[in-house]
This record gives C-alpha cells, sequence and structure tokens, in this order.
C-alpha cells in the first residue's frame, strides 16, 4: 500500500472513522485511498470553515475526534476561524493538510507556504511527514494528541510524494492517555472555602455541566447556599426540564459586574477567571468584585464529575439538599414578534434529546432563562467568539448524533459565513432545523459601537454595520443549496413553521424577519 493508504487504514483502525473534506491536487492519492478502505464516512464541505467546524460539533457531541483533509496551506487557513474556535471549546481535532511534494518545494509554486507556520497557533499538536514509511506512524501519533487530556487539535502535514510512495502498513495508535483524576487538595481547599459561610460562586463548565455535573452542583448549592453560574459560552451543557439550571456570566461588562457583585469566593471547575470579552475604555478587564478570591479545583482535562462527587461527600451534600426550581411558564406565544415571543415559541419547539446551537447573538441572549423550560436538550455555544461557527457544529452534530434532531439559532451577519453547511446537511439529509434572525444589521456591533465610546455613528458608519442594501434572501439561499425553507413575520408563522421544520427529516431553514 501507499503512505496515503496506510494513513486511511490507521485512522480507521485508530477510531478516527468520519472525514470532513475539502480537497485539492496534492491529496487526491488519500481521496482514491478511501475507495480502497471500508469504514470511513467522508463528508464534503464546500469551505474549509464549513470542515473544521463540522469537525468540532461532532467532537462535542460525539466525544472522540474526527478528521479533517484540507488543500495545502491555503485551505488550512480557510479554516483557521473555526480551528481557532475549536480550540477554546478544547475539542479534539485530526487535521490532515496536504503539501507539495517534498522535492518540489523549492520550486515555490503558487500554491507553496509555510503550513506548519499556519497550523501551530491553532494547533497543539504538530508534524511533516518526512517520508512514506512515516506517515501511518505519524497519524497514529495525531490521533492519540487529539484523543488526550484534555482533547488538542493535531495537524499532520503530508507531502503529495509521502502519499503515493510505498508505505510499510497500519500503526497501532498509541494507548490513549487516561482522563486525569482531580487534585484531592483542591477539592479540600474548595470545600473549606464552602464551609466558610462566605459568599461563594461555583463556575462551572467543561464536563462539570453535563447533567450529572449539573446535579451534584445543585446538591452543594442546596447544602451550603453558594451559587452556581457557567461562563458565557460552554462546549456543551445540559439544559431543559428536569435539570439543574444555571444563570450564565452575563457579556455587557456592567451586567457581569452585577451578577458577580458581593462574592468573596469563586471556585473554578474547568472554567477560568471572568473577564470582559473586549476591553473598553474606563472599563475593567476583570468582572470579579474587588478582593474577590479565586480558587481553581479543576482544569480541563480533569474529571470535574469525580471532583464534584468528592466535593459534595465532604460537604455531606444529598440529593435531599437540592432546592426546587422555578422555571419560566410556557405558553404559546402570540402578538408581536419579538425576543421575549421568538424564545417562547422555540423552548416550546425543543424535542426530547434534541441539540441546540447558539449563534442566535443579540437576538438570543434573552434565550438562555426561557430555554431551561424545555424539554431535556443539549445547548452548544462559541467559546472563540469567532463567527460564523454554528452551521459547520450544528452540520459536524448531526454527523454524530444522527437520531438527535438539531437546531442552530444564528443571526443574519453570522449566517453569511458558512451558509455552504446548508448543501452538506442536504447531501447528507442531516436533522438540522436552521433559524435565521434576519435583523439587516450586525447589531451587535452597533452596541460595541456605542460601548467602547465611538461617538454617534454617521452614514459612512452605518453602511458598516448595516447588511440591508441589497436584502438578503436567505429562502432563495437555502432552497438553492437544497435545503426547504420558508421566511416568517409574525409569532402564529413562526410557531407554525418551528412545527413543521421540527416534525419532518432532513434540514430546513426558517428565516425569522424582525
Amino acid at each position: 500500500m501507499n503512505g496515503a493508504e496506510s494513513l486511511v487504514r490507521t485512522l480507521v483502525a485508530g477510531g478516527v472513522d468520519v472525514c470532513f473534506t475539502n480537497p485539492g491536487t496534492s491529496e487526491m492519492h488519500f481521496v482514491a485511498a478511501l475507495d480502497k478502505v471500508p469504514g470511513m464516512r467522508c463528508v464534503l464541505g464546500l469551505f474549509e470553515g464549513v470542515v473544521t467546524g463540522a469537525a468540532d460539533g461532532y467532537f462535542r457531541m460525539k466525544g472522540t475526534p474526527a478528521s479533517t483533509l484540507l488543500h495545502l496551506g491555503p485551505g488550512l487557513a480557510n479554516g483557521l476561524a473555526n480551528l481557532h474556535n475549536a480550540k477554546k471549546a478544547n475539542s479534539g481535532v485530526v487535521n490532515i493538510v496536504g503539501q507539495h511534494a517534498t522535492y518540489h518545494i523549492e520550486y515555490n509554486a503558487p500554491l507553496t507556504s509555510d503550513i506548519e507556520g499556519l497550523a501551530r497557533p491553532m494547533s497543539s499538536w504538530v508534524r511533516t511527514s518526512p517520508d512514506a514509511k512515516s506517515v501511518a506512524r505519524d497519524g497514529a501519533a495525531a490521533i492519540a494528541a487529539a484523543s488526550g487530556a484534555p482533547p488538542q487539535i493535531a495537524t499532520l502535514i503530508l507531502p503529495a510524494d509521502t502519499a503515493w510512495n510505498e508505505a510499510d502498513g497500519v500503526a497501532e495508535v498509541p494507548v490513549e492517555s487516561q482522563r486525569q483524576s482531580y487534585s484531592p487538595q483542591a477539592v479540600e481547599k474548595a470545600a473549606k472555602v464552602l464551609r466558610g459561610g462566605e459568599q461563594t460562586l461555583l463556575l462551572m463548565t467543561g464536563s462539570a455541566v453535563t447533567e450529572k455535573g449539573l446535579a451534584l452542583a445543585a446538591q452543594i448549592a442546596g447544602k451550603t447556599g453558594c451559587r452556581v453560574m457557567g461562563p458565557l459560552a460552554s462546549p456543551r451543557m445540559a439544559r431543559g426540564r428536569g435539570r439543574f439550571s444555571i444563570d450564565r456570566v452575563p457579556y455587557v461588562i456592567e451586567a457581569a459586574q452585577a451578577a458577580l457583585k458581593g462574592f468573596r469566593h469563586i471556585v473554578l471547575v474547568e472554567a477560568n477567571d471572568p473577564v470582559a470579552f473586549f476591553a473598553y475604555p474606563n472599563k475593567p478587564s476583570l468582572l470579579k468584585p474587588e478582593g474577590c478570591e479565586v480558587h481553581r479545583m479543576t482544569s480541563s482535562g480533569e474529571n470535574s464529575v469525580a471532583a464534584l462527587e468528592a466535593l459534595a461527600s465532604a460537604l455531606g451534600a444529598k440529593p435531599a439538599d437540592v432546592k426546587p426550581q422555578t422555571h419560566v411558564e410556557l405558553v404559546k406565544p402570540t402578538g408581536a414578534l419579538n425576543h421575549a415571543s421568538i424564545a417562547q415559541a422555540i423552548a416550546m419547539a425543543i424535542p426530547e434529546n434534541a441539540i441546540v446551537v447558539d449563534e442566535s447573538v443579540t437576538t438570543g441572549r434573552a434565550f438562555f432563562p426561557v430555554m431551561a423550560a424545555g424539554a431535556p436538550h443539549d445547548w452548544i455555544q462559541n467559546l472563540g467568539g469567532s463567527i460564523g461557527y454554528s452551521t459547520p457544529v450544528a452540520t459536524g452534530a448531526a454527523i454524530a448524533c444522527p437520531d438527535r434532531k438539531v437546531i442552530c439559532m444564528v443571526g443574519d451577519g453570522s449566517a453569511m459565513y458558512t451558509l455552504q453547511s446548508l448543501w452538506t446537511q442536504a447531501r447528507e439529509g442531516l436533522n438540522v432545523v436552521t433559524i435565521v434572525f434576519a435583523n439587516r444589521i450586525y447589531q451587535i456591533l452597533r452596541g460595541e459601537f456605542d460601548g467602547v465610546g465611538a461617538g454617534e455613528p454617521g452614514q459612512r458608519a452605518l453602511d458598516m454595520l448595516k447588511i440591508d442594501r441589497p436584502t438578503i434572501d436567505f429562502v432563495g439561499l437555502s432552497k438553492g443549496m437544497g435545503v426547504p425553507a420558508r421566511a416568517v413575520d409574525n409569532v402564529d408563522d413562526f410557531v407554525k413553521a418551528l412545527a413543521e421544520a421540527v416534525a419532518e427529516p432532513g434540514p430546513r431553514l426558517i428565516e425569522v424577519q424582525m
């Protein structure tokens, strides 16, 4: 077999059996190997940002890495924004990036670039295979890196001649490093803080906000009176009826300061010290109140559920200590189409065990509390802040969980970054409902313009913030890529459109004209 086939066989043997692809000339031997090796599902994306974002979404729901296939440095560069988001979410991804043949690089052909230099900022592991006989071994090392604790992005660069020359065979993936446990000393320190009686916040993300982790946090909060919150965004959070609902640290600095006011201690469970998303004139970067002490109990990659179990035991917290929760009552919305009625409609429409991918930006800031009253679901958010993440992540989540409905909420500005995801969803028949909130403006930037104290925007500034000339026809764009779509401009039609989209198999798009 050649190097490309040895790599594909190594990937499949190592449990990496999905490849999100956008290949070019240098990757054709890898593409050819896909026909020779059973067991690899290949999913074509029409833009590399769709490919990398889909790999992120796949990992968040599956917990094991997928691979990507990208064309040389420019192809990797096109996918970097969503690799940035994946890195911030601690997602494991195995990137396979083609390279010119080793003997061709010196001639500086048009697509020659420093691929390793492009890869390193978003990858924790980078390697270029020197020859065909190294490819399988390097692929196995990439799988091990992507599957580690914590998971990471691994990028393997594959020169064309290492793909077509003869190789030795399949390499065995090194034994996966076991998930790190936790520090008993850190747990005992957290218990001491919680016993002290001062106002304390448990700030949790990662594995701590799974259903089991949240249930343990509810016991601890009931026993000690502490508050439990999440950061603005988490890679995946258990939400819905019957689950412990927690608030998030707000985006707006003044609102975040108000939410954190009074806390004397913050115990971090995989989360980081709360900081502002951006710097603003005369506003703080750190959001915690002055004098508040921060204590880390677990970091990403550690077993936070086990740590919470140990903390609950140390405090004597039990299920009987859980305090009842008050949820927003869900009623069929009527009247105007606004943020509140939209939230009610979506919360009512969420089917059991759905996956909600949130990039609703300003429209959706008030959605989070209302959704807690919906059917049990998983909520995915963007930790990296680079927009255009939601439709690719929804695509990967649907590949990972074909038996679950995915609801993707996205603003119109964000949707235009990676709208090609719809084509992949149509081709693969994925169960994704995409809701586009079309307010014809980068509304978040309009707010940021005020937030940084830039004054009153003039016509030129407003032209950089509005996307209403011409008006984007999302229904036409969606249908052109094979996804049935409709637009709504009132609550009754939105409720009906949601019910129909959730009930039907395959992808659907709803444009909410606001």
